[in-house]
């Protein structure tokens, strides 16, 4: 187990903190509790779009995981950075030693790893208010033989739901090393993380502006090759994207309020 940098000069530990199932609060930032799942191996017989069977099997390199969690690592400093130290993320680390042996299959032939197919983990590790967010890294490219799983995206997220045991939920494939770079290291689990965190403030009455994380572009913004998205995600996760002449998104004052039950 990897746990985040010490907050404050004191490390703390969800389990020291007797706060139920609400997200630790120092100050005014509140600490959103994430648990990230490391699959390593993937032996799974999927469909293909005619309905023949196929296997796909494949063993991330040590690189392709280092790649993966050197991201990953990235992403609380990004929530940080654009909700203006209102908020950020506490994260553990678990390698997960079983195979990858199931995905759960989507429209037009597509796979993910949703949380039936890691239930037993997070069955095992994940109380309900145990964690906020659980993330799952996996398996979804063979770069060498350039073959991979037929998926919706790089990453998908979820809102918090009894399937995920109250957390909001994300996966985010492997990939070259270089596409963890591009543009910002650290945005696309915070893209995924955003769909869940979104679908929790829109359930607290706060207004999202349409496709909540998925919406820059039909929103005015651009993708910069400096900072990616996230002069987007900035003003969506402070409550300042313009939408039919209304500021919707995330107000900063949401952040620091003590949250009820994610789901």
């Amino acid at each position: 187990m990897t746990e985040s940098d010490d907050w404050l000069g004191a490390p703390v530990h969800a389990a020291d903190n007797d706060t139920g199932n609400f997200p630790v609060l120092f100050s005014t930032m509140i600490i959103w509790r994430s648990l990230l799942l490391i699959y390593d191996s993937i032996d799974v017989q999927l469909r293909n779009r005619s309905g023949r069977r196929e296997s796909f099997t494949h063993l991330l390199t040590d690189l392709e995981v280092r790649d993966g969690i050197r991201s990953f690592q990235q992403f609380p400093s990004l929530v940080e950075e654009l909700t203006f130290r209102r908020a950020s993320v506490r994260y553990e680390i678990r390698p997960i030693e079983r195979c990858l042996v199931t995905l759960t299959p989507m429209s037009d032939g597509m796979y993910w790893p949703s949380p039936g197919d890691t239930r037993e983990e997070i069955g095992r590790l994940v109380v309900p208010g145990s964690y906020q967010s659980i993330f799952v890294l996996w398996p979804s490219h063979n770069l060498k033989d350039r073959v991979s799983v037929p998926s919706a995206g790089w990453g998908l997220g979820m809102a918090a739901t009894a399937w995920s045991n109250s957390a909001t939920y994300a996966t985010v494939g492997n990939a070259e090393s270089w596409i963890w770079q591009m543009p910002v290291i650290g945005e696309v689990w915070l893209h995924e993380w955003l769909h869940g965190v979104c679908a929790y403030f829109a359930g607290q009455g706060y207004l999202m502006p349409e496709g909540d994380a998925d919406g820059g572009a039909r929103h005015g913004y651009t993708q910069s090759r400096i900072s990616g998205w996230t002069d987007y995600y900035r003003d969506l996760m402070t409550g300042n994207v313009l939408e039919a002449g209304v500021l919707k998104g995330i107000p900063l004052d949401a952040w620091g309020a003590r949250p009820p039950f994610l789901c």
